[in-house]
């Protein structure tokens, strides 16, 4: 009972938990295999965000009830967010489940499987499910294993050439709609050197790309760190993994644009390794609606944090988040949210209709949008987003990109990787150079993709 298949709901958070938690048990023995049905033990991390994204998980949970029946000794659990947010009355719908591991406890996964292999290795009867929702300080401090790729049939080795560090958990903005200050608990950061290890440590396995990670990724260590010079932590963080040899491109998600005083805008201007691409959640374009959100900032404040960017880097790229249908959203307020939307011309955004989250203080609002009001609402913004994508595409064709080549793409057949500004380029390559940035000019795109010929003049033999 030592195969185990761990299936991902959600953000990038999530993902990175879930390999956390796959090197914390290949470390103690266990196989993590790629194939669901090849499995002993099956892991669902879960998101929470949506009730959709519950729902799916759930729905995943109740057909693998059937396998139980078949192989007894077939252990199912739910991590993560939901798990956090249903806890024990998740056997209500899933009595079959054997394990049900919050965001605070991944750490103890490897324990708990432990425990239910041993007692089942001793014939004993299948016992209650293992329930741990605890909180735990320190908690944050746990994510921070990576898991190593291992040698495929040929004893070849796929290089890990990107990665997500976790730097901070939990939330303590209170937004009006969200669930995952319940999920997630009050803010909390690592020590700002074990993050600088752990990026240095990566780089020395040929990492070349580090993504930082959480919650509001801008409130990084502003209880635990002093401003200098006025530099905020996060910035100071920001300049320490800049400077670890190796590291060629730094990303961060998910800001809150509040995060964006002074100091981090100017990074952009004198930090060449920080990606010029921003993922800037908007939600609203409507004063009133922000309000209602308990979202601390402005219309005109948010512009304004745009067009700073813009001034510092005038090729910088923006995705976004946004709600459409917030209780008592009126037709001009969402007018006021289309004219932001389209104002800030963005590459990429996440165009969401609210959905009622229980536990969340938007719940219990009147005033509810009808579903009919919510789609429109929502199909507006994305026809206006590719528009804004394909517009922005097409001017980069003929242009020549900056690409770090991350490997092969889903075919085979040729290579991937991204531009500064997180755009997916497809291209011919030779393996050897991937991890590498080279030049590629684009020849043509699509509305998310671009597709070019690399530049070899003056790119240097890798071997």
């Amino acid at each position: 009972m030592n195969r185990v298949h761990i299936k991902t709901y959600g953000c990038q958070m999530n993902e990175r938990d879930s390999d956390a938690v796959a090197a914390m048990l290949r470390a103690r023995g266990y196989r993590i295999v790629a194939d669901e049905h090849n499995c002993d033990v099956l892991l669902l991390n879960t998101c929470s965000v949506r009730d959709a994204a519950e729902q799916k998980a759930i729905a995943k949970a109740e057909n693998l009830s059937a396998r139980k029946k078949k192989q007894p000794d077939f252990v199912l659990g739910i991590l993560g967010c939901m798990a956090q947010n249903r806890g024990a009355s998740l056997l209500d719908q899933l009595p079959d489940v054997d394990l049900i591991v919050g965001t605070q406890k991944f750490h103890q996964v490897p324990d708990y499987l432990d425990n239910l292999r041993a007692a089942r290795d001793a014939g004993a009867p299948v016992g209650e499910t293992i329930v741990d929702i605890g909180e735990e300080v320190g908690s944050q401090n746990t994510i921070k294993d990576h898991l190593a790729p291992e040698p495929d049939a040929n004893g070849a080795v796929e290089r890990q050439i990107t990665a997500f560090v976790s730097i901070q958990q939990g939330c303590n903005m209170d937004c009006a709609f969200c669930i995952v200050p319940k999920t997630r608990g009050d803010e909390r950061s690592r020590p700002m050197d074990d993050i600088v290890a752990e990026c240095r440590a990566l780089a020395a396995r040929g990492v070349r790309e580090v993504t930082l990670l959480g919650q509001i990724v801008t409130s990084y260590g502003r209880r635990d760190y002093t401003h200098t010079d006025g530099i905020s932590p996060f910035v100071q963080l920001l300049e320490k993994v800049s400077a670890i040899e190796g590291i060629e491109r730094i990303r961060f998600t998910s800001p809150h644009p509040r995060g964006f005083k002074d100091d981090l805008v100017a990074a952009y201007g004198r930090l060449p390794k920080l990606c010029g691409y921003v993922h800037l959640p908007m939600q609203s374009g409507s004063n009133r609606i922000l309000r209602a959100m308990n979202r601390p900032y402005t219309r005109e404040r948010y512009k304004e944090i745009v067009d700073a960017l813009r001034a510092v880097r005038n090729d910088m790229v923006f995705s976004t988040d946004v709600i459409v249908g917030f209780p008592g959203e009126t037709e001009e307020e969402f007018q006021q949210t289309r004219e932001l939307f389209e104002a800030c011309n963005y590459d990429m955004a996440y165009v969401f209709k609210y959905s009622i989250r229980t536990g969340t203080p938007a719940a219990g609002l009147g005033d509810q949008i009808p579903d009919e009001v919510k789609e429109a609402r929502n199909q507006a913004l994305l026809e206006i987003l590719k528009a804004n994508s394909l517009r922005r595409s097409a001017a980069l064709v003929g242009t020549v990109e900056e690409v770090l080549v991350e490997g092969p793409d889903k075919t085979g057949a040729r290579f991937t990787g991204r531009t500064r500004g997180n755009r997916v380029c497809i291209f011919a390559a030779d393996p050897r150079l991937i991890g590498m940035l080279v030049p590629l000019k684009i020849e043509r795109a699509s509305v998310s993709t671009l597709y070019g010929e690399l530049v070899l003049s003056g790119v240097p033999d890798p071997a």
